[in-house]
């Protein structure tokens, strides 16, 4: 168990397996759970509601990075051994680091065919780490191309059905690299975001790619200081951000991902980069004043992240009320809003 994170109980029922869209509740209609940062008071709305928690001039940050199909099955060109990686974290425009789902018999050199226009080389493993290193036949914006062309999305045992890669994507999603959604900005819609601007609120965007989250065996350290994300700060919403602040406004971050990228581009002074920061309780936060997220699995690091936020007995009463309110989890869950 991390540091910081919290036990409790979810029923399987409130694992949410389908996108919204499916269960008959439009994107942005989803439930929202507003916790107040002082006092732990919850209180339960819809999250076409966010504009009622935001003040004008409050700056919102997004995380425009769009998610690609990190799953790709092929065969080992020795062996014809059909195989499956997940894709981990981009290394250049031509390696990435990846899990290799099947590994009897793939060494180092192993050439793996994904199709008769891909092709990728295990250039490296190691047995303290689940992750190889690929490399492709193609690079950059033809790299891409094809894993679009043939790649699937990362579900988990929750997901029941294999969801077209368009229920993975936030509406603004427009740098590719995420290997898992950026999911707090799942919810938001094009009349959403107007709404939000018309009433004074600011937004604005970054970008991290997010790693792989789960290496499909526990043995493996998950902990958040072990997952190196490559982000970037835009110098113009830098600039808003930072007037935000010394103007007493307040800044909202969509997610932990943009959280990490922020807390990380003021700890080091960069607006780009890698990033392996652990927030966790006790973390003194000095961009996000609050967090607008989903709601995370027991013992999840992400719970860490947001015990930086409210306290730890405060989140853990709010996570029981949840449940007992019969929230959805997951990426296609409700949402939670931290201020």
């Amino acid at each position: 168990m991390i540091a910081g994170s919290i036990a409790f109980h979810l029923p399987l029922s409130l694992n949410a397996s389908a996108p919204p869209e499916r269960r008959g509740v439009r994107r942005d209609h989803v439930r929202m759970m507003v916790l107040s940062k002082e006092t732990g008071h919850a209180c339960h709305d819809q999250f076409y509601h966010l504009d009622r928690y935001l003040a004008s001039g409050d700056v919102l940050v997004l995380n425009n990075s769009r998610t690609i199909p990190a799953i790709l099955k092929g065969r080992a060109a020795s062996t014809s051994l059909e195989l499956e990686i997940r894709l981990a974290r981009k290394i250049d425009d031509r390696r990435w680091h990846a899990l290799l789902v099947s590994t009897e018999g793939v060494k180092e050199g192993e050439t793996i065919v994904f199709s008769a226009q891909l092709q990728g080389v295990v250039e490296k493993t190691t047995p303290d780490s689940p992750l190889s290193m690929i490399r492709f036949s193609k690079s950059g914006t033809s790299l891409f191309n094809e894993i679009y062309s043939i790649g699937e999305p990362v579900r988990y045992e929750y997901i029941e059905d294999p969801w077209d890669l368009d229920y993975y994507q936030t509406v603004f999603a427009s740098h590719p690299g995420s290997v898992e959604m950026p999911s707090a900005g799942r919810a938001f819609t094009w009349e959403m975001l107007f709404k939000l601007r018309k009433k004074g609120v600011k937004i604005t965007f970054i970008q991290l790619h997010t790693g792989l989250s789960y290496f499909l065996n526990d043995r493996w350290d998950h902990h958040p200081s072990k997952n190196t994300e490559q982000y970037i700060v835009p110098t113009e919403s830098w600039n808003e951000i930072i007037s935000a602040k010394l103007s007493g406004k307040r800044v909202i971050a969509a997610g932990t991902t943009v959280v990490r990228a922020l807390e990380t581009a003021i700890e080091t002074n960069e607006l780009s980069g890698w990033t392996n920061l652990y927030i966790h309780p006790g973390y003194q936060l000095k961009v996000a004043d609050g967090i607008l997220t989903g709601l995370h699995e027991p013992e999840a690091s992400h719970l860490a992240m947001l015990s930086a936020f409210i306290s730890q007995e405060k989140l853990c009463q709010a996570y029981q009320e949840a449940v007992e309110e019969k929230y959805l989890w997951h990426e296609f869950g409700d949402m939670n809003l931290i201020l």
